[in-house]
This record gives C-alpha cells, sequence and structure tokens, in this order.
C-alpha cells in the first residue's frame, strides 16, 4: 500500500452499510465530467462502494457488478446519467478507449472498477480509490486525487465525511 501523503486520505469501514454510506457521501458530490477510479482485490467492496455512490448521486436503479456486460448506467430522475464501467475483462487500454469513455464523461460521472488495467485510456484528472480487504466486515479506502478537479472533489468529500 503506498505511503499516505498529505493529498491523501484513508478511511477504515467497520461494515458493508458503512461503505455504502461514505459512497453516497461522495455521489452526492459528483457532477458530469468526475472519473472515479476503483482499485482492488475481488471482495474488496468496490461494488457496494459503487452502490452508495450511486444512491448518493441520485439513482434509484438497482447497482449491480457489471463484469460480464462491461458498462451499468444508472439514471436519475433529471435525466443524468452515470456509467459504470467494469474493466476485468477488457484486454487493456485500446478496447477501454473503444467503449467511447469521453461520451461516459460529458454525460455526467464514471467510475471504472479494475481501472488499474486501462490507465492509460483514462483522462489524467481522476480520484483513486484503493479498497482492500481487512476483515469480513472490514474494508480499508485510501483516497487520493490526480488533477486540480479531483483535489477539489477529495477536499468536498473530506469534509463531508469529518467536518470542517
Amino acid at each position: 500500500m503506498p505511503i499516505l501523503d498529505s493529498h491523501s486520505f484513508e478511511f477504515i469501514s467497520r461494515s458493508p452499510e458503512q461503505t455504502r454510506r461514505v459512497g453516497m457521501r461522495l455521489g452526492g458530490l459528483l457532477q458530469a465530467g468526475d472519473l472515479l477510479c476503483l482499485v482492488g482485490d475481488l471482495g474488496a467492496g468496490k461494488t457496494t462502494f459503487v452502490q452508495g455512490i450511486a444512491a448518493g448521486w441520485g439513482s434509484a436503479d438497482a447497482v449491480s457488478s457489471p463484469t460480464f456486460v462491461l458498462v451499468n448506467v444508472y439514471r436519475r430522475m433529471d435525466g443524468g446519467r452515470f456509467h459504470h464501467l467494469d474493466a476485468y475483462r477488457l484486454s487493456g487500454a485500446a478496447e477501454a478507449i473503444d467503449l467511447d469513455l469521453d461520451a461516459m464523461l460529458v454525460a455526467g460521472p464514471l467510475v471504472v472498477e479494475w481501472a488499474e488495467r486501462v490507465w492509460t485510456a483514462l483522462p489524467g484528472d481522476y480520484l483513486r480509490i484503493q479498497l482492500s480487504y481487512v476483515n469480513e466486515n472490514q474494508r480499508d479506502l485510501l483516497v487520493s486525487p490526480h488533477g486540480s478537479r479531483s483535489a477539489e472533489l477529495l477536499e468536498a468529500f473530506r469534509r463531508q465525511l469529518y467536518g470542517a
């Protein structure tokens, strides 16, 4: 795990419900063009976290892992769209580019699970969220920004979780 720097923060979730609630806080801050890159092994809580993000963003759609369909689209009542890409089955960046990531980002926020498989296809401004399995109920979330918008997003997220 990388060493924590002053621009990153770490959060220990003590239950799947808490992981969803933390995701909801982040989801409420997202806007079109925001990119969240989730990194973590199977069972690290990525999909649980995305369930919270989508709910906080305002979607009532059921969230599931898009491993076999590659991309799920969640909608809000105002017509907004939130894309959820699972890069696990992609062969690399070229396949991700073929999915038209730019169009997804114009439409709304984009969350990429297994982002490390397609880094070179992704824009340079993103919030990286490393999820790690601690035990049956606990997950470690290490959040770090890459770019100016993601730095703003991280600060707003930190305030959501911890106050001023």
